[in-house]
């Protein structure tokens, strides 16, 4: 059956068939998306500025700490007595050797009796000062033994020094001899030069002898 030939009533509803599908048809296509709209970003802020909190106090320096004083060993001490006796005049050693004795019953008191009779040597003094150093040797308590090796030192020197006081003693004895024999020799040269004196004189050789008769 042709379109054309269709009677009124049908060509009416083909009409409004075809706009049915037409509207349904749009209605079935998706609806066209929105173009995005670009975000509006807001910018930050700027920082505040940051507060400085005020400047704290310095501390206050820290008191220094009192340490005791380190203990001295007695070499120290006995060191530094002898050089105080090194300094000393003769009268000054002689009133500290009064003063100090033998030192008492302490190995630096013994020590310090020792150096000072050293120090004002003389035989007598360096006998005495031998036997003080063999008598704290002989001690055995801490400070003692501390002071073992100065004493050993100071007695070696000790003997030293009077194997050459004594040798120089004997040189000095053997010259003085010698300077009083040699004054007895002079003294009877002279005085047998005096006699030759006192005699007469003899003739002389070249007088004739007297005549017989």
């Amino acid at each position: 059956m042709q379109p054309d030939r269709l009677c009124p009533s049908w060509r009416a509803a083909f009409s409004i068939m075809a706009a049915s599908m037409a509207i349904g048809g749009c209605a079935l296509l998706p609806p066209p998306s929105p173009s995005p709209v670009p975000a509006v970003v807001a910018a930050p802020p700027p920082p505040a500025p940051a507060v400085q909190p005020p400047p704290s106090p310095a501390p206050a320096p820290a008191a220094p700490v009192q340490l005791p004083p380190a203990p001295v060993h007695p070499l120290e001490q006995a060191l530094a007595h002898a050089d105080r006796a090194r300094t000393m005049s003769a009268a000054e050693l002689a009133q500290e050797i009064a003063r100090v004795g033998d030192g008492g019953d302490t190995g630096m008191g013994i020590m310090q009796a020792s150096l000072l009779l050293a120090q004002a040597r003389g035989p007598a003094n360096t006998a005495r000062a031998q036997m003080l150093l063999q008598r704290l040797l002989a001690r055995g308590d801490a400070q003692s033994r501390a002071l073992h090796p100065l004493a050993r030192l100071l007695a070696a020197h000790l003997s030293e020094s009077r194997r050459a006081d004594e040798h120089n003693e004997r040189q000095a004895q053997l010259l003085r001899d010698t300077q009083r024999r040699a004054e007895q020799l002079s003294e009877r040269l002279e005085a047998v030069r005096a006699i030759e004196r006192s005699l007469p004189s003899r003739p002389g050789a070249g007088a004739s002898a007297p005549t017989r008769p």
